[in-house]
Formats: structure tokens, sequence, C-alpha cells
């Protein structure tokens, strides 16, 4: 158990000696923007944070979403939905697009020469439009009561998500279109029963891109993972603080 852990503990670390690029996963973007304390521990030292419990059913919904829009990709008209929503586009077709999906392999990439980081994020699927600009799709599935919407302050990084996804692809030369959409599925609860089936109720959101954030974090990034010094504890972070509760606790023993 202790050498696994040691291994991971070494795995993909920011060497600042090191003349190799170094990936830097749209995740791990996000980790900075959330707390640069949480993600210095985590690419200088190895200590990331407790993993999460997997989202089987959002991960089967998207999956079987990829199936439904792949089989409109290959006969290359538009899916139900986008004509529903008055969208002029349809699934976008080329030859990387699995590659473009696999968040943990490769992903749509794009090393930055400035820093030497290359960036890299798995996007849900991609459309394009009759003037060659590409839409760029993100699905999410949830379930509750209230119509789904884009609102509330922890949807931040869903919008965050899809910008970094839409500069990956305008740093490796395409075209994009200014809106990106959410194919958001939310699950009724209201059935009388199960009957071994869930059914949802599906949005398409609009997003309009923001780029302007991104280089700029991924230079803090890359200061924050050259430097010799952590980070101070935030306020905003609940990891922090938890770990600070506990010193706290321990010292006054």
């Amino acid at each position: 158990m202790s050498e696994y852990y040691n291994a991971k503990r070494t795995r993909n670390l920011y060497d600042p000696k090191s003349s190799s690029p170094f990936k830097l996963s749209r995740t791990k973007v996000e980790l900075f923007v959330n707390c640069p304390r949480c993600f210095y521990i985590d690419r200088r030292l190895g200590t990331g944070r407790p993993p999460g419990y997997p989202f089987a059913l959002n991960s089967a919904v998207d999956t079987l979403l990829k199936k439904e829009f792949d089989s409109y990709r290959e006969k290359q008209k538009p899916h139900p939905l986008i004509t529903k929503n008055g969208i002029d586009a349809i699934p976008f077709k080329h030859e990387k697009m699995e590659e473009w999906r696999d968040s943990l392999h490769k992903g749509i990439q794009f090393h930055d020469k400035k820093t030497n980081l290359i960036i890299t994020g798995g996007v849900d699927d991609i459309w394009i439009t009759p003037s060659d600009e590409l839409i760029i799709v993100d699905y999410k599935a949830t379930s509750k009561k209230e119509a789904v919407s884009l609102d509330a302050d922890w949807q931040l990084s869903y919008k965050r998500q899809m910008d970094l996804y839409g500069w990956l692809f305008l740093q490796n030369g395409f075209k994009i279109y200014p809106k990106g959409y959410f194919v958001y599925c939310n699950g009724k609860a209201d059935k009388q029963k199960f009957d071994q089936k869930l059914e949802f109720d599906i949005s398409v959101l609009p997003y309009e891109i923001n780029y302007s954030w991104v280089e700029p974090a991924i230079r803090n990034a890359h200061k924050c993972l050259e430097s010799d010094k952590i980070p101070d504890v935030t306020n905003d972070c609940d990891y922090c603080q938890y770990i600070n509760a506990i010193n706290e606790t321990d010292n006054e023993k």
C-alpha cells in the first residue's frame, strides 16, 4: 500500500529544473482558480485533495448522449435537439473526435511555449455551423424539481470548463462560434413508478464563451508552480479551512 501511495505522490509532479513540457489538465487549471494552495500541494508536492465519488449515472447519460449524437454525426444531419432549438449546425465529423473526448490519455491539447505547459481537456461534443465555426458542447445531468439553468455560483466551473475548451480549439487553428451549448438532462422524479427506466427533460442552454481569464490563469498557475513558497490559505477553500481546523485542534492538545 505504501509503495502505491509513494508512486502516486511522485507521478506527474512539476519540477522547476526540468526543461520538458509539463501537462496541465483542464481540471488542474480549475483547481488553481479555486485554490492556488491546493493546486501547489497537488502538482508540486504530490498530495491531492481526497477524490470524490464517481457519478455513475451521469457517466451513463454522457455515454448514451455521445452514442446518440454520433449516429447523426455519421449521417451528417442535425440531431432533433439541434433543430428544436433553432441552431444551424450538425455534429462535427473529424478523425480526432474520439481523441478529443479522451481526457485521461489525450484530449484536445495545446503547448503554450511561454510557460512550457501543455494544456489539455476532454470535450463532450463539437457541432459545426455552415460557416465552419465549431460549437463547443457539454453534457450535464441532474435531477431537480425546478427547471435547469446556469445561474448558480457553483456552475461557474461549468462555464470556465467551456471557456477553456473553446480556447484550446482556438489555439489549434479552428474557428469557434461565440456561443457554446450545454445539453442539460433533468431526471424526472414525479412519475408514479420507476418501471425500470428514468425519463429526462432535456434543455439546450446557450452560453457566451469568455476567453479573457484563460491565459492569465495559465500564466499565474505557471508562476505558482515555479515558486518554492506554498501559497497562503484562503478563506474560500473548504479543504484548507478543514486542515487548518484540525491543526488548531491538535495544537490545543
